[in-house]
């Protein structure tokens, strides 16, 4: 425990200096080419990649400095197109999902559906947009076409009256499709032949009408 607590003390203190230290060694003209809070951000998360992915990072770059700095300059160069905060996310995204230190290709990977992305609600806000629009829902303003999309695929009448842990659930499911098909380049548009009727439930609504009130009856059974 102790050892621990040295090892995450030393990295707060490290990401708190890592600009500092880093301009230093870089020198004027990388400090010209590479904006500060991009040499912080890539100290930062490189910290943090020490602090999570212990083992495995002292068996990439050892306990050498130099090799270490020679990584995070390829890194700064390859990296340049994104912004600090979409390089920081998206190496925080990594560690959330990932037990492996990322490669720069992943990262590359990773600020990329960030920035492709940037513009959606996550799916919890779709969810609550889809649910709190006014009917005729196609003729709302929507924040992206995929949010009306993935309501009107999930059932209105299912969105309405099903309990938010069970129809977001269903709803993130839809909505993720749409989103892995905007990154595949596919393009969607709110049309009137993408609509349902409203006067009253679908077929495919009331089947999910049906499968709710089986669920509910269970609970109480």
């Amino acid at each position: 425990m102790k050892n621990n607590s040295k090892m995450i003390e030393k990295v707060v203190s490290e990401i708190e200096a890592s600009s500092t230290r880093y301009q230093t060694e870089a020198g004027p003209l990388e400090e010209q080419k590479y904006q500060s809070d991009r040499i912080d951000t890539v100290n930062q998360i490189f910290a943090l990649f020490r602090l999570n992915y212990h083992n495995q990072f002292y068996s990439a770059f050892g306990d050498n400095p130099k090799s270490e700095n020679l990584a995070k300059k390829l890194w700064l160069d390859t990296l340049d197109n994104f912004s600090s905060e979409t390089i920081y996310f998206a190496a925080r995204n990594v560690i959330a999902e990932s037990e492996y230190l990322p490669t720069l290709n992943k990262m590359i990977t990773e600020c990329r559906k960030r920035v492709f992305l940037s513009g959606l609600p996550d799916p919890r806000q779709a969810y609550l947009e889809a649910c709190n629009k006014n009917s005729p829902k196609i003729q709302q303003t929507w924040s992206h076409a995929i949010v009306y999309l993935a309501g009107r695929d999930c059932g209105w009448f299912y969105l309405a009256n099903t309990p938010e842990y069970q129809a977001l659930t269903e709803f993130k499911k839809i909505y993720t499709k749409y989103c892995s098909g905007l990154q595949a380049g596919i393009t969607y548009s709110i049309s009137k032949e993408n609509s349902k009727p409203i006067s009253k439930p679908g077929n495919s609504d009331k089947a999910l009408a049906k499968k709710h009130l089986t669920s509910m009856k269970k609970m109480f059974n």
